[in-house]
Parts: structure tokens; C-alpha cells; sequence
């Protein structure tokens, strides 16, 4: 399985973007499916997770900013970021958990600046 993510940019803050991950091959399997980013300098973070039977959590520093969806029939998975400030700032990697194996994506660059 390898995955793509995209939908990354320079937003101003206050504004939103929406990232999507899109996995080729088989995910037969799918447990969840979860997002995380890393700032420079700062660990890889826990962003959200939506689950096979599409219960979604969030990190509380997204709670009620962000919204993660999927569609495993489509193998693609979306996060609607809204009121991003300069702390959302960062490299998205989506992560996808498929049986007993984890797969990353490559990662797709956020920046809020004005």
C-alpha cells in the first residue's frame, strides 16, 4: 500500500485548507486511518484518527477546528482544517493501520502566515 498526500499550501490565518490522502493497492483490512504532523524541530503529533466504523477522535488542539472523513470504499481520506492558526502550521503524514501493518504517506507541507 503506499500513500499519497496532498491538498497542502500557504493559508492565511483564520482560513482553511483541506488535505486528502489517497492510497493505491489492496486496503483490505483497514483497522483506521489517522493524521499527524510535525512542526520543525518538534516531534511527529497525533492530529486525528476516523476508525473503520467511522468513529473519529481528535487531538484537543483540533477539536472542533478539524474534521476528518473517509471513504475506504474509496480508499481516500480528507481533513477539513478551518480557523488554522500559525500552531497548525507543519508536514502532514497520513497514517493507515491495515491488518498488523502501519503505512505512512510522504507528508504534504501546511503554513499559515499572513
Amino acid at each position: 500500500v503506499q500513500l499519497a498526500e496532498s491538498g497542502g499550501g500557504l493559508v492565511q490565518p483564520g482560513g482553511s485548507l483541506r488535505l486528502s490522502c489517497a492510497a493505491s493497492g489492496s486496503i483490505s483490512g483497514f483497522n483506521y486511518m489517522s493524521w499527524y504532523r510535525q512542526a520543525p524541530g518538534n516531534q511527529r503529533e497525533w492530529v486525528a484518527t476516523i476508525t473503520q466504523g467511522s468513529a473519529t477522535t481528535y487531538a484537543d488542539s483540533v477539536e472542533g477546528r478539524f474534521t476528518i472523513s473517509g471513504d475506504a470504499t474509496k480508499n481516500t481520506w480528507l481533513l477539513q482544517m478551518d480557523s488554522l492558526n500559525p500552531d497548525d502550521a507543519g508536514v502532514y503524514y497520513c497514517f493507515v493501520y491495515i491488518r498488523i501493518r502501519g503505512h505512512w504517506g510522504q507528508g504534504t507541507q501546511v503554513t499559515v502566515s499572513s
